[in-house]
């Protein structure tokens, strides 16, 4: 997507925020005096800016916005300010953020993957000497070893759209989120073995969710159907998603300097993702010609 095009898509949506507000809200306080410096980005551009680095090259957005923005994007945003006075700025559009992410979301197929990642905010050896995220991170173990910062909780279709996303500190068991996940689900959920819990997939199934995960050695298999079967072996989809999100869009990092400015990154990292043109996905007319899938749809 073009600089212009991704600007026009925020601006679109921060005119309709406008008028929400101005129809649901309560006028603000009259001030009689304005205080701090006056603003001259637009939040739209704010936004812009801190998308569009997701989706280029560069490895931090410091090197991003003084190196591309400040000398090729002079044309578009005549009123670029400092660094220093930008990183005060994205503060400003936390919420806006959050909002625009909601509308990206795209819609369940009857076909879901769900898993979480982690997200670091320091190295093991500094743990005891971090002050930024004290009161929020915490420390837990997954697969590749232990980690101080948050789990990222991810929920996505067969075409690789996210479908709902929870972000917790790293302590929290995966399984939490899943109630909150199947208010917008149907049909198939598929896991991993950190999901199994025989009281949460009935729970689900009265819900209309089937949830479906790997079983332990030591543990009866699940009923599961051919379809099922087949699906459940296809969950590393999920897992190429966080892959593009932690490689591609530099979702995880341990340079921040508050907890808005992390939720920030998170939040315009995965909507850069959305806006992706190609996602991994599944062919599920391929897996219906190769492993005698019955039709899902």
């Amino acid at each position: 997507m073009s600089i212009i095009a991704l600007f026009c898509a925020i601006d679109d949506f921060f005119v309709a925020y406008e008028k929400w507000m101005a129809t649901s809200c309560l006028p603000e306080a009259t001030r009689t005096e304005t205080r701090g410096r006056p603003r001259h980005l637009h939040p739209s551009e704010v936004m812009t800016l801190l998308i569009a680095f997701h989706q280029s090259n560069y490895r931090t957005f410091k090197h991003f916005y003084l190196k591309h923005a400040c000398v090729y994007w002079r044309a578009e945003f005549p009123h670029l300010v400092s660094y220093t006075r930008f990183v005060q700025l994205k503060k400003e559009v936390l919420t806006l953020l959050r909002l625009y992410f909601a509308t990206t979301l795209g819609d369940c197929s009857g076909v879901s993957f769900v898993d979480s990642t982690r997200l670091r905010v320091c190295d093991n050896r500094r743990i005891s000497s971090h002050r930024v995220f004290a009161d929020v991170a915490e420390c837990s173990k997954t697969s590749m070893g232990w980690f101080y910062g948050f789990k990222l909780h991810l929920v996505i279709n067969h075409t690789g759209d996210l479908l709902d996303v929870a972000l917790t500190p790293g302590n929290i068991d995966d399984r939490k989120p899943l109630r909150k996940f199947a208010e917008r689900l149907h049909g198939g959920l598929y896991a991993d073995r950190g999901y199994i819990s025989k009281d949460i997939r009935e729970e689900l199934r009265e819900q209309g969710v089937n949830l479906v995960y790997k079983v332990r050695k030591n543990m009866e298999p699940l009923d599961l159907s051919v379809s099922d079967e087949v699906l459940l072996k296809k969950r590393v989809l999920i897992e190429s998603v966080i892959r593009e999100l932690k490689t591609q869009m530099q979702v995880e990092h341990s340079r921040h300097r508050s907890f808005e400015n992390f939720q920030v990154n998170v939040f315009s990292a995965l909507i850069a993702y959305q806006l992706l043109e190609k996602k991994p996905s599944l062919n599920f007319d391929e897996l219906q010609q190769t492993s005698d899938l019955p039709v899902l749809f």
